[in-house]
């Protein structure tokens, strides 16, 4: 049986390690590793909520055009306002009502769901219209 031979030369820990785990290994980058992700997160979860809000924000928004449509509606024999902004110049709304990214609210009347309604609908936080990201 043939006797093993130890190996003549001395490795400390660290250099033995190699790559991206090795350096990670070392407490200074572990530090640096976890703060950059937890300054990531932060971001990404910011941003969604964000975006949240602003749908949210959208969707009051557009509950209330619908209300001031119905009302301007029922005040003028059914018919339509040609725009969203006359509700504004008639008294129903105090402002021409915009959604959470400052693009004005789309009215089609009568509605393509509804042919006795309307349809009420932002383009969303792209602002392109007809795109899947729109809120009705």
């Amino acid at each position: 049986m043939p006797r093993r031979t130890a190996d003549p030369r001395v490795f400390f820990p660290w250099e033995k390690r190699r790559g991206v785990f090795g350096a990670l290994g070392r407490a200074r980058a572990r530090i640096v590793a976890l703060v950059v992700l937890a300054v990531s997160l932060v971001v990404v979860v910011h941003r969604r909520e964000e975006n949240a809000a602003s749908v949210r924000a959208t969707r009051a928004t557009l509950a209330t055009s619908s209300r001031a449509i119905a009302s301007y509606r029922a005040d003028h024999a059914g018919a339509c306002p040609k725009a969203v902004g006359d509700l504004a110049a008639a008294g129903y709304l105090q402002d021409a009502p915009v959604d959470a990214w400052g693009r004005p609210l789309r009215l089609v009347c009568p509605g393509r769901k509804d042919p006795l309604g309307f349809d009420l609908s932002s383009d969303g936080p792209r602002g392109v219209p007809g795109e899947l990201d729109r809120l009705e």
